[in-house]
């Protein structure tokens, strides 16, 4: 099941990410006293955007109090949460809710707090607890983002998408204040490898990797019905395979000793496509020389751990026993995987039956409004015989993903106006969006089209 779908089963996969995440750092003390070059320190800003419980696997494993904290936070007391307030990361996983850090939450989990928080431009803030990173030129900052995720911007619960141009002109700003000395970034979602595809400048000092390519889908995982399942009274994932990935081979091995490569490349391996076809392909983006640095630069080592009996197995072993590609689910489809299983298991005759069909039949019938609208602009645009071909076209790997960066968040904003906001479903439509843009269409042009096509006027 794909990770991009806003839906039920979304957020519990968010949530395990935070959830392991939690437990290898450990001890809330790790990352005031963490130094890299005895003056330098560590960063940690940590975000799951999604809203809704459908969304629980994006907000699972939260740190202690000395990182910065992101979280929608409206899932332990869900009505959907068979277990109210707690909090589960895998199927066999303890309550990880309790205690959890909550810096920004609500409405105050945007874009604009976001960007506020990186730059440690307190004035920015638009409420939450003030934290950012006041970080220095010594420092080192390690950046998580889970969220669901389309070509060229990444979601967020309240306010505008984070673009790409935006994120790199704020990574970019970070830089040019001298206020750190490396940076590793992690983004768990959808498309998530268009954030930085022939975009992110490799003189920057910023390692970034991604759960999947500029044009891919990324995974859930532990879902029903499946070998690694949730636990029966879960009707949703409880994780992301990228983030389960990185997670479980930082609790196997010591951080001080596995470099940034070496983990790239066993998560790279867990979370391959396989045969089946499941699975993205993991990138790598920026200054690589990054890579060689050892994980507790960025994640810090708690003294929790120095009697750790860590594994001895290889990467490649390691990689194979925990493989869960097979046993997971395009992003894409996790709400609809979720309303499915809902009115499956709900008895005969019930009014929970009743209500997860409604459920069921909403989601089946955004996503045709979603690939009906798109469908009917670009005819529209192009004519019945070029449009395919357009709105479908994918540029050579390494070339960003639009000329125009205005273009897109512009024409995002008309296509919304008039055809509500995009499901995590019909995210996927974004590079249909960007190719309209790259094809010389005009504002006008795309603003008439998109009022045709939804609200059925000319």
């Amino acid at each position: 099941m794909t990770t991009c779908d806003r839906n039920p089963t979304k957020l519990l996969i968010i949530l395990i990410t935070f959830l392991c995440f939690n437990n290898i750092i450990a001890k809330n003390e790790w990352i005031s006293d963490a130094t890299t070059d005895q003056t330098g320190k560590i960063w940690a800003l940590l975000i799951a955007g999604s809203n809704g419980y459908d969304n629980y696997r994006h907000q699972g494993g939260i740190p202690d109090e000395n990182i910065i904290v992101f979280m929608y936070d409206d899932i332990a007391f869900h009505p959907s949460n068979p277990r109210p307030g707690i909090i589960i990361n895998k199927p066999d996983g303890n309550d990880v809710y309790h205690g959890v850090p909550k810096d920004y939450t609500g409405k105050h989990v945007n874009a604009v707090n976001f960007y506020a928080a990186i730059l440690g431009n307190k004035s920015a803030l638009t409420g939450g607890s003030g934290k950012v990173i006041h970080s220095g030129p010594q420092d080192h900052i390690f950046i998580y983002y889970s969220d669901h995720g389309a070509a060229g911007m990444l979601g967020m619960p309240e306010g505008d998408y984070i673009f790409v141009n935006d994120l790199i002109d704020v990574l970019k700003r970070k830089h040019k204040a001298k206020n750190y000395k490396s940076m590793v970034i992690y983004v768990e979602a959808c498309e998530s490898g268009s954030m930085f595809e022939g975009v992110l400048p490799e003189n920057i000092k910023i390692y970034a990797t991604t759960a999947s390519n500029a044009t891919e889908d990324s995974w859930a995982t532990y879902c029903p019905k499946q070998s690694h399942r949730s636990p029966k009274d879960y009707n949703t994932c409880l994780g992301d395979l990228f983030s389960v990935a990185w997670m479980e081979d930082s609790d196997k091995h010591d951080l001080s000793k596995e470099t940034l490569n070496q983990q790239y490349h066993a998560v790279r391996r867990r979370t391959f496509v396989d045969k089946s076809g499941y699975g993205s392909h993991v990138m790598l983006y920026g200054n690589k020389r990054i890579g060689n640095d050892f994980l507790d630069t960025f994640l810090g080592n708690s003294p929790d751990y120095d009697n750790y009996k860590y594994s001895v197995q290889s990467p490649q072993t390691i990689s194979s026993l925990s493989k869960l590609s097979s046993n997971s689910v395009s992003q894409r489809d996790a709400s609809l995987i979720h309303y499915q299983y809902k009115f499956q298991e709900a008895p005969f005759g019930s009014r929970e039956k009743m209500e997860a069909r409604e459920q069921l039949e909403d989601e089946i019938f955004k996503r045709r409004h979603a690939d009906n609208s798109i469908n009917s602009i670009g005819k529209l645009l192009f004519g019945q015989a070029r449009s395919s071909e357009i709105l479908h076209n994918v540029r050579a790997q390494g070339q960003s993903l639009v000329d125009d960066w205005h273009c897109f968040k512009t024409f995002v904003k008309i296509y919304e106006k008039h055809c509500n906001r995009m499901s995590s479903y019909g995210m996927k439509y974004t590079r249909a969006i960007a190719n309209i843009c790259n094809a010389g269409i005009t504002m006008h042009q795309m603003d008439q089209a998109c009022l045709q096509t939804c609200l059925g006027k000319t």
